[in-house]
């Protein structure tokens, strides 16, 4: 007979497991006859690659052993939608995640995996009492749960930090590393990350960075100038910088965009001699190497006006070979000055050929904006100043300039009052690009009356950026084929599974089992909708939370249609055997039913698992059964 239907994993993306199958892949020679990994083995295939002594260089902390429990240990936890907070729902691609980033993150590790083209975050910066989250890894899920009112024990606090703490660096590590991980795992090939930080954890954050991504994927630690004038009551200098991080997921693959030429940089280049090509500057034909170090750049160049041989000086020579010196020469690409007797020629950069310059590593506020342009920005858009330390806008527009060209999904974990959206929505705007963004925000309770949590000023700002736009372009013509703009965001909150585990921990006596048998015959949690469990199906399927849905009746009852079609869900309590041949027609490559559709008739049940089976053995081996109830 048919086997029965599989249940559909519930749980989170297995990171643990994701590594051990990738191990062997490369080394199948280290599976034992257990199905565990023989690392005997693999030092072996590895040879003199392994380091196996105690003494190595690397960076330790208390509770590191526990961040990585915290990365391997899955979640049961989902998002549930709430189309009222959001914008556009039905149609927008942009999200905003309100929950403990930790949990959310792995929420997103099976939909989002590889997908992410920047992630930008502004973390706490360990200042002292400045940030918040669970203390106990193992049951972070619970604990947010407490904190956020949505069990027993409403208003339990997170930990907090303190410089009187013995612990103070290294709980900070605690709460970065985990998320950096799973951040890490969400970049595409061609991603990076921005992490603005000052100079209390940049040490630290670092090195941490290099443990993360690679030290070989480090791309540059850039100076930030975020204010305009010195703290003149500052007890030695002022503090006018901070840094941005810069990694990128594969460094040999990604690579920043060029920027536009500023006013100011554009007057440096001229045309004193009337080139055709058009403006150009110059730049010097020699670099600091000697004749005895690069002894085939020493050789003599002649001046066209004098016919004289013209040599390096002593330290130095030139920059390219003969061979494209000369072809320099035949395009009139060397100068020797207004009257052709310089002592050394320099080489024509004409504006038509680079008319975009690589990013400098330090940043004005100038270019990317300043701390106090940040609180007007927001002051402006509330009336009042509702949230301490923003960034601004233009800082995080540069970093969407460096990185995504006109599309890609930009996250931000850290979300705090929503600077990121308004960056992506404003230039989407402006450059009529198809960016899509992800915030991510704790509901940090504050003592405001409005605004009770953080997380609604997150809302709350991009949504006031959207009607802001939309009142802007109101009456405007649009361009040809200019894209339509998403001006939405979906709202999802972290909470606990729409559907209630088998727990095999309760009490054996026999009012707990049957309360536990009555779960597996209905174990939608109360008040949960329709519309919470398809979203949590769609996460926990692998299908991002932006993916279109459709909705139509097959045999009378609603069939939810996700992706054109690839995957179809039916959530209805009372499944029939004509809406399962009817569903089946519609050949989808994964289909998911209610456990609880089927009341119990396990001849019903093993009849839609023998008319879903796949035909093609081939097929049913590569992915289990196609067919999953939850």
């Amino acid at each position: 007979m048919t086997e029965l239907p599989q249940k559909l994993d519930l749980r989170s993306h297995d990171i643990a497991e994701d590594k051990r199958q990738e191990l062997l892949r490369l080394f199948p020679e280290i599976r034992t006859e257990c199905d565990k990994l023989d690392f005997d083995r693999l030092k072996l295939a590895l040879g003199e690659a392994v380091d196996v002594g105690k003494e190595r260089y690397g960076m330790n902390w208390p509770g590191k052993a526990d961040s990585y429990k915290a990365i391997q240990t899955p979640t049961l936890g989902t998002l549930l939608p709430c189309v009222g907070e959001s914008v556009n729902f039905d149609t927008t691609r942009n999200l905003v995640l309100e929950g403990d980033n930790l949990e959310v993150m792995k929420l997103l590790q099976k939909s989002y995996l590889g997908k992410i083209k920047m992630i930008y975050i502004d973390p706490p910066y360990n200042t002292g009492n400045d940030f918040v989250y669970p203390d106990d890894f193992a049951e972070s899920l619970q604990t947010y749960l407490k904190y956020t009112g949505q069990v027993d024990a409403e208003g339990a606090k997170f930990g907090t930090n303190t410089e009187a703490d013995g612990r103070f660096h290294s709980k900070w590590l605690n709460m970065m590393y985990p998320r950096l991980y799973l951040a890490r795992n969400l970049l595409r090939e061609d991603g990076v990350i921005f992490i603005t930080i000052d100079n209390q954890e940049e040490e630290n954050l670092k090195k941490l960075c290099h443990e993360v991504f690679g030290e070989e994927n480090f791309v540059a630690s850039i100076v930030w100038q975020k204010k305009v004038s010195p703290a003149n009551d500052a007890q030695w200098f002022s503090s006018d910088h901070d840094y941005v991080l810069v990694y990128a997921r594969n460094k040999q693959v990604w690579r920043p965009f060029k920027l536009e030429r500023t006013e100011e940089q554009l007057e440096y280049y001229k045309n004193p001699d009337n080139d055709p090509r058009g403006p150009w500057n110059s730049a010097t034909y020699t670099c600091n190497k000697s004749k005895d170090e690069r002894p085939n750049l020493y050789y003599p160049i002649p001046n066209p006006a004098t016919g004289e041989q013209v040599w390096p000086k002593d330290t130095a020579v030139w920059k390219y070979g003969r061979d494209v010196t000369d072809r320099y020469i035949a395009e009139n690409k060397l100068y020797w000055g207004a009257d052709g007797l310089a002592k050394f020629p320099r080489m024509k950069l004409f504006l038509s050929e680079m008319d975009k310059v690589v990013p400098r590593s330090i940043w004005g506020y100038e270019d990317v904006g300043h701390t106090q342009e940040a609180t007007t920005e927001l002051k402006e858009l509330f009336g009042a100043i509702v949230f301490e330390s923003p960034k601004p806008t233009r800082l995080i527009q540069r970093m969407i300039e460096l990185s995504c060209n006109d599309d890609g999904i930009v996250l931000d974990f850290f979300a705090g009052s929503g600077t990121t959206a308004q960056a992506v929505l404003e230039m989407n705007a402006r450059d009529h690009g198809r960016r899509q963004f992800i915030l991510i925000q704790l509901p940090e309770k504050t003592e405001r009356t409005d605004f009770s949590t953080i997380a609604e000023i997150t809302k709350e700002r991009v949504r006031r950026v959207i009607k802001n736009l939309n009142q802007e372009q109101a009456g405007k013509l649009k361009l040809g084929d200019a894209p339509e703009q998403d001006r939405g965001f979906r709202v999802f909150k972290l909470a606990e599974s729409n559907l209630a585990p088998w727990n095999a921990d309760v009490p054996h006596d026999a009012s707990a089992l049957g309360r536990q048998l009555e779960l597996h015959v209905s174990h939608v949690r109360d008040g949960r909708t329709d519309q919470d469990i398809l979203y949590e199906v769609l996460l926990k399927s692998g299908y991002p939370l932006a993916t279109p849905v459709e909705t139509f009746e097959l045999a009378g009852k609603p069939v939810h249609s996700v992706a054109g079609g690839q995957l179809l869900i039916c959530l209805d309590r009372t499944l029939t055997l004509e809406l399962i041949r009817a569903i089946a027609e519609r050949k989808p490559e994964r289909i998911v039913c209610l456990d609880e559709g089927f009341a119990g008739n396990d001849q019903l049940k093993t009849n839609a698992a023998h008319i879903f089976e796949p035909t093609d053995r081939r097929e049913a081996k590569s992915d289990a059964r196609r067919f999953r109830t939850v």
